[in-house]
C-alpha cells in the first residue's frame, strides 16, 4: 500500500558535513588514467563531488533494508541496466490492488515508497515499460529534494608519494619464483573536507519526502562514513560534524554554510604537517556567528560531533561538553538538538 504521507517535509533544511580523511583517496578521478584523487589545481584543495557522496547514502540505505533504485547490481552475471533497475522496483509492486481512478496515483506513491534513494536524491528514469497504467503513472525524472555541493578540503592537501606505487607479489607456476605487478596507489596524506546540502521543502511534496526521512538522514550520512568506506581506498575517512539547520519559515535558508568553516591557524600544527584530525583546530566562530545573525528565522538545530576534533570560537579553544553549552546559551535549549546516531530509526538498527 502508498506510504502515509501526512508527515511530508514541511521546513526547509540547510546542511553542513565535515569529514577527515586520513591516508586514503576520498574520491578518485577516473579520468586521471590511475584514479588520482580530485584536486584542485589552483587552491590544491581535495574535491569530492556530490556523487560519490550520494553513492555513500545510498549504499548505507540498501545495506539499513531500505529499497535503493540506482545502486551497483547485477543481474545474471551483467552489470544491471537502468530498464532492469526499474524493472526490479515495478515487481514489487501490484497494480491489480486498486480501482482504475485511484491507481496512477497508488502505482506513483508505491514506487516511491520502494525507492527510498529517490525520495531523498531524485533520478531520471526516461524507461517505458510494456504497462502503460505505469508508464501514465510515472514521471521522466524525479528532482530530488536533498542536494549536495561539491565538497572541499578546509586547506591545500598533499599527495602520499611514499605510497603511491605498490607492487602485487604473484607466486609463479612451481611456487619457487615469484612475479611483480607495479600499482598505483594515490592517496593524498591528510584532509579535512566538507560540504553542504539542502533540503528543499516544495521538491519534497514531489517525492513524498517525510519527517521520517530527514530523521534518518541525520543518523544515515554519520553511520555510511563509517560503514561505507570500509574498502581499501577509501578506509580512513571519518566523520566529524553533522549539522542540520531546521528553519521554521518556507523557501528560507542561509546558503553555503561550510564557507563559513576555518582552520584556526594559531592554534593548528602547520598545514604541511598535519597527519590527523588532532593536528588541527577548526574555528566555529564565523559559522555560529552567522547562525546566530538569522536566529529568529531557525526552528531546530540538530547536531554531532566528535570528541576527536578540536574547535576554538574567537580564538578560545572549547571542549566538546563546552561548545555543547555555548549551542544551549545562545540559541536556547528547545532549539539545539543532538542527534543520538546510533538510535534506531524507523525499525533500522544500525551496524
Amino acid at each position: 500500500m502508498p506510504r502515509n504521507n501526512s508527515n511530508t517535509v514541511s521546513n526547509r533544511s540547510e546542511i553542513v558535513c565535515l569529514w577527515s580523511a586520513s591516508d586514503c583517496n576520498p574520491n578518485g578521478d577516473p579520468k586521471s588514467g590511475n584514479n588520482r584523487p580530485r584536486i584542485d589545481p589552483e587552491t590544491q584543495q581535495a574535491v569530492v563531488t556530490d556523487v560519490r557522496v550520494k553513492r555513500y547514502l545510498r549504499d548505507q540505505l540498501a545495506e539499513d533494508g531500505h529499497g535503493v533504485y540506482i545502486r551497483d547490481e547485477r543481474f545474471n552475471g551483467q552489470q544491471a541496466t537502468r530498464e532492469q533497475l526499474l524493472q526490479d522496483r515495478l515487481d514489487k509492486l501490484n497494480p491489480n490492488e486498486y480501482d482504475d481512478d485511484e491507481l496512477e496515483d497508488a502505482i506513483f506513491a508505491d514506487f516511491l515508497d520502494q525507492s527510498s534513494d529517490i525520495r531523498y536524491f531524485g533520478a531520471t528514469l526516461g524507461v517505458d515499460t510494456d504497462d502503460d497504467r505505469i508508464n501514465n503513472a510515472l514521471p521522466s525524472s524525479f528532482t530530488g529534494p536533498v542536494q549536495f555541493s561539491i565538497g572541499r578540503s578546509l586547506h591545500p592537501v598533499q599527495l602520499n608519494e611514499e605510497s603511491n606505487s605498490l607492487t602485487s607479489v604473484i607466486a609463479t607456476k612451481d611456487e619457487k619464483q615469484a612475479g611483480g605487478y607495479d600499482l598505483d596507489d594515490n592517496r593524498i596524506r591528510f584532509g579535512l573536507i566538507a560540504t553542504d546540502a539542502v533540503v528543499n521543502e516544495n521538491a519534497a511534496e514531489n517525492t513524498h519526502l517525510t519527517e521520517t526521512d530527514i530523521e534518518r538522514l541525520d543518523t544515515l550520512w554519520w553511520r555510511a562514513m563509517k560503514n561505507q568506506t570500509l574498502t581499501r581506498s577509501k578506509y580512513g575517512q571519518e566523520p566529524e560534524i553533522y549539522l542540520r539547520v531546521e528553519y521554521e519559515q518556507d523557501n528560507f535558508h542561509i546558503g553555503g554554510l561550510s564557507k563559513y568553516l576555518n582552520i584556526d591557524e594559531e592554534l593548528s600544527t602547520e598545514i604541511a604537517k598535519v597527519r590527523a584530525t588532532q593536528d588541527l583546530t577548526l574555528d566555529l566562530g564565523n559559522l555560529l556567528q552567522k547562525l546566530d545573525e538569522y536566529s529568529g528565522r531557525i526552528d531546530t538545530i540538530h547536531f554531532n560531533i566528535s570528541p576527536r576534533i578540536k574547535m576554538s570560537v574567537n580564538g578560545n579553544k572549547h571542549s566538546l561538553a563546552e561548545l555543547k553549552d555555548l549551542l544551549t546559551d545562545t540559541f536556547g535549549q528547545d532549539t539545539t538538538h543532538e542527534i543520538s546516531i546510533w538510535d534506531e530509526r524507523d525499525n533500522t538498527l544500525p551496524n
